[in-house]
């Protein structure tokens, strides 16, 4: 019997290691942000992460949808990118380090809501306590900060936490004839697409942009849209969407990190509690995912 589950049991977790890429690379959209793009253009950055990397995506799959699934995509692709990243960027400008990231903890208890109340599966008393805990120890990162939080900010994470939450939930429900790169694509484009008229009407244009801003965004776009949807929309269809929504949560450990290391931002005791707090739950997550599979 081992030997028979050791194949299956190696999936699961390069499926998990693979889908946790995704918002490790996520985390660090906040250093880049602050650090490298030019200011307070929030729409302009999540148009120019999204839009490039759909085109290129769509050109080289190049595969429609069925006619009955553009209203699904667009759907998703306003959740998953176009609203989602519009409401991530503004938090990233007004909020420190990891914090609009550690909102983000709520995804997976809102999940669970979703699964529990439209699909009548009731999860596992060890995910729910495992989540709960998720939760504590992202609140221990919040309220060890020392800078002041901005309530737009906070705002605009909680939005994008229960977007995202929302957009992960119907991915998997809604499964599509696309193969991933295409259905990755497609969302990136259609996301783009309605970020446009935000970045053209409210945000200031772009200056002239040096190598830095350039690499900025380039670096956006290509890892964190390109590969790390096509990552997490891959880890979507293969694990439950409780599993994936838990691994959002190396997110705000990215980015609390990067800020610790890079920033030189506050590290102290509660914030390092809340940090294996966070670990330890994700880590449950998965395996009492992977026990019900």
């Amino acid at each position: 019997m081992k030997t028979a589950n050791m194949p299956s049991r190696l999936n699961f977790w390069l499926d998990t290691f693979l889908t946790a890429l995704a918002p490790a690379i996520w985390g660090s959209t906040y250093i880049v942000t602050t650090q490298f793009l030019p200011p307070d253009r929030p729409f302009t950055a999540a148009l120019l992460r999204c839009l490039p990397s759909g085109i290129l995506l769509v050109l080289f799959c190049k595969r429609l949808p069925l006619s009955r699934e553009w209203g699904r995509l667009l759907v998703l692709a306003a959740l998953n990118i176009g609203f989602f990243q519009a409401l991530l960027f503004i938090a990233a400008y007004r909020l420190p380090g990891g914090m609009a990231a550690v909102i983000g903890s709520i995804q997976p208890l809102l999940i669970m809501a979703m699964a529990w109340l439209l699909d009548k599966r009731r999860p596992a008393v060890v995910t729910i306590t495992a989540s709960i805990f998720a939760v504590l120890g992202m609140a221990a990162l919040l309220l060890s900060a020392t800078a002041v939080m901005d309530a737009v900010g906070l705002a605009a994470a909680a939005a994008g936490a229960i977007c995202m939450a929302g957009g992960t939930y119907l991915s998997r429900r809604w499964q599509s004839s696309l193969p991933v790169l295409a259905f990755t694509g497609w969302q990136l484009l259609l996301g783009g697409l309605i970020l446009l008229p935000l970045s053209l009407l409210v945000d200031a244009p772009l200056p002239s942009l040096n190598l830095t801003q350039i690499l900025g965004y380039a670096y956006l776009s290509i890892a964190g849209a390109l590969l790390a949807y096509s990552l997490w929309f891959r880890g979507i269809a293969r694990l439950s969407p409780v599993a994936v929504s838990s691994l959002g949560l190396l997110s705000p450990i990215t980015a609390v990190i990067l800020g610790w290391v890079v920033l030189d931002q506050s590290m102290r005791g509660m914030s390092l509690a809340g940090l294996l707090i966070v670990l330890a739950s994700v880590i449950v997550v998965q395996k009492s995912m992977r026990s019900q599979a």
